[in-house]
């Protein structure tokens, strides 16, 4: 009797984490939030919708108002009152952008010449300032005091986390405690509302309104934690933005921070420099860049965003299981594994 012959299949290697499902779960809803944003950013001043646009029009992942979108169909939401406010939310995220990039004095935004550069800083400002009222004109509309509350405490909090990054500037002793705490605040502070919102409007409970934020929270910080991994990792080409950026405005982030910490006395000498703003050439950096790679301070920041991102998924728990719920865990995955 003769042996059967099995034919050799490669092992198939593990797909990488990808936003592709929360993109398609969300599509249809996506295109309301586009319209309402499309219409209301609108102005009988040209400059206003020319100017919002440029950051609008200009390919973001469009994250934070598809958390409230994804959040919605988590829990069943049929209504669309969530396509209002997760435009709003969408405004209160571009208005910190334009207002950031006046702040650090930015030349790219996703690989486009910022809005501060080509239309000069007072109108960036301002336009900002008419995104945020446009957000509280979608919060008022839709006329709960909870969702009123939820955003524009975040919003405030965002601001909060903006200056106190701004006084940690140029600091080298900055704990890696402090960092956390302005993340959660400049980035994760919207996320979680983002995600909250879902379940108000909905008219869940504590629990459901409480997994949401948490889920919201955690992969903001987690978000970030990468985006600052990635200033020290990745091409200008593929972060959209000139690289080395955080270095020069001597912003400490937890890369930074790290290599700092396990540096040995020339090294810490450097940082000192660095970060106070006396080494900022491109050799400077090119030097930073290669002490961050001896200690894996790259690796080590990415490996608490993995942390952060999997507390996250476990947020989701209390939820069936359903399409929405393995999309938004694969989102929270995809944003410790990008390098964009």
């Amino acid at each position: 009797m003769s042996a059967k012959v099995v034919p050799f299949k490669p092992e198939q290697p593990e797909r990488a984490p990808s936003l592709d499902p929360m993109l398609a779960q969300t599509a249809s809803a996506m295109n309301a939030v586009n319209t309402v944003i499309l219409d209301r950013m609108q102005s009988e001043i040209p400059l206003i919708p020319s100017l919002a646009g440029h950051l609008i029009a200009g390919g973001g992942k469009r994250l934070r108002p598809m958390l409230t979108l994804a959040g919605a169909d988590l829990i069943g939401y049929q209504g669309t009152r969530h396509h209002k406010l997760a435009a709003a939310v969408e405004f209160i995220h571009t208005a910190t952008l334009l207002h950031d990039d006046v702040v650090d004095g930015s030349d790219l935004r996703r690989g486009k010449a910022a809005a501060n550069i080509i239309f000069g800083n007072p109108a960036t400002v301002l336009v900002g300032d008419f995104l945020f009222s446009r957000a509280f004109e979608l919060m008022v509309e839709d006329g709960s005091l909870k969702v009123l509350k939820i955003l524009s405490g975040a919003s405030a909090i965002i601001a909060e986390g903006e200056v106190d990054q701004l006084t940690a500037q140029r600091q080298i002793e900055t704990s890696e405690e402090r960092y956390l705490s302005i993340i959660g605040a400049k980035t994760a502070a919207l996320f979680a509302a983002a995600s909250r919102i879902a379940a108000v409007v909905a008219e869940r409970g504590d629990a459901e309104e409480r997994a949401l934020d948490d889920y919201g929270r955690n992969l903001g910080i987690a978000f970030q934690l990468v985006d600052d991994a990635i200033d020290y990792s990745s091409s200008a080409a593929e972060m959209g933005k000139t690289r080395g950026d955080d270095f020069r405005e001597g912003k400490m982030t937890l890369p930074v921070i790290l290599a700092y910490a396990r540096g040995d006395e020339d090294e810490r000498r450097f940082w000192k420099a660095a970060i106070g703003g006396h080494r900022t050439t491109p050799e400077d950096l090119a030097h930073a860049i290669r002490l961050i790679e001896r200690h894996d301070a790259v690796a080590a920041t990415r490996e608490r965003a993995r942390h952060f991102a999997e507390r996250a998924v476990d947020a989701l728990a209390i939820f069936p299981e359903s399409k929405a719920r393995m999309a938004m865990a694969e989102a929270a995955r995809f944003a410790v594994s990008r390098g964009y």
